[in-house]
């Protein structure tokens, strides 16, 4: 829990005229939320945080989750693998997962005794939607032998058919650990097109792809070079590959998170979903963001109402079949162990 501040006079600016929590809060979203936004938001924010407390619960959020969300009621946050990583440790009763819906499967996988909730039943994945368990079975009879690596970015059916999982920040680890020349890849093509670049191992790749990342193109990043010619440009590896090409970074938003922390750019572009900036630039205000904008629109579904709603109602409550849970879970445990060889 942020704790309260009991001296505004040290916030900065507009913050000063919130006090306790919201007032902490603000001083760090206080570039990318404007006042009048901020006093929309704490009803809520203040009601979650008690609801937290009385239900032991946690919320988990994505990098892609609004600030107000990121920044004002997640006590964990990060991408697909950190988010993982928590839900397999957390000590809380529930789990609310502000992202998308295999993400909340996941934690469920990993918490199979605890309340997993997801605010949103429609927040799903483009990807996720690009296969089915009966897709991963026919590549197995078309490639006997060959291990399937899936992309968390799945559903748990899909998880249940594969070998292991993996996500864009540990792909070529997890690919490589196997130790074999071939493996099926899926759902991402691209992501398997990058993975491949880097790796000896042959991919065998399916033709899904991400609705934000597939948008992008490499004549985008000539143009943000023309109109800001030191700008340095980080790039998730669900995009075409001739966009990876064009990038100074190729990483998961992990990746580039670190990136920004560790090496403090003038100017970035990030070539990622809108609400990566967006809670970057609220910790890192020396280094200006160039914002290209592809919302992803299965994200944008979870907000603060509806995360209090889902506490105070305790819905929408996530449930896998045991049979498929006990294979996916297999799965993405050893994802998990891959790191820790």
């Amino acid at each position: 829990m942020i704790p309260a501040v009991t001296d505004v006079s040290v916030l900065p600016n507009a913050a000063r005229a919130f006090s306790g929590r919201l007032g902490e809060i603000y001083g760090k979203v206080q570039r990318v939320i404007p006042p009048a936004e901020w006093r929309f938001f704490t009803p809520d924010i203040e009601a979650i945080h008690a609801l937290k407390r009385e239900r032991n619960a946690i919320v988990l959020a994505h990098n892609y989750q609004t600030p107000e969300i990121y920044h004002g009621v997640a006590d964990i946050v990060g991408d697909s693998l950190a988010l993982a990583r928590a839900a397999a440790k957390t000590s809380a009763d529930a789990i609310v997962l502000a992202g998308v819906h295999f993400m909340a499967e996941t934690a469920k996988l990993l918490n199979p005794g605890k309340t997993v909730l997801i605010p949103d039943l429609e927040a799903g994945c483009s990807l996720a939607a690009s296969t089915e368990g009966v897709d991963v079975r026919l590549l197995r009879e078309r490639y006997p032998g060959v291990p399937v690596v899936t992309y968390v970015n799945t559903s748990a059916e899909v998880k249940a058919e594969s070998d292991i999982c993996c996500t864009s920040g540990n792909a070529v680890e997890v690919v490589e650990s196997l130790g074999v020349p071939r493996v099926i890849f899926l759902p991402d093509e691209y992501l398997a097109r990058n993975i491949a670049k880097r790796t000896g191992v042959e991919i065998v790749a399916w033709k899904g792809h991400c609705e934000v990342h597939e948008r992008f193109s490499a004549a985008d990043i000539r143009g943000f070079r023309q109109s800001h010619p030191d700008v340095i440009v980080l790039a998730h590896p669900e995009c075409p590959p001739e966009v990876i090409a064009e990038a100074d970074y190729a990483g998961s938003t992990a990746g580039m998170s670190d990136y920004v922390a560790g090496r403090r750019p003038k100017r970035v572009v990030m070539v990622t979903e809108c609400s990566m900036s967006d809670n970057l630039a609220a910790e890192h205000p020396e280094v200006e963001f160039v914002r290209p904008c592809n919302l992803c629109p299965h994200m944008k579904r979870i907000t603060l109402g509806k995360i209090r709603r889902s506490l105070e109602t305790m819905t929408h409550q996530v449930e896998i079949a045991p049979v498929i849970a006990e294979r996916a879970r297999r799965a993405v445990e050893r994802m998990l162990a891959v790191g820790k060889r």
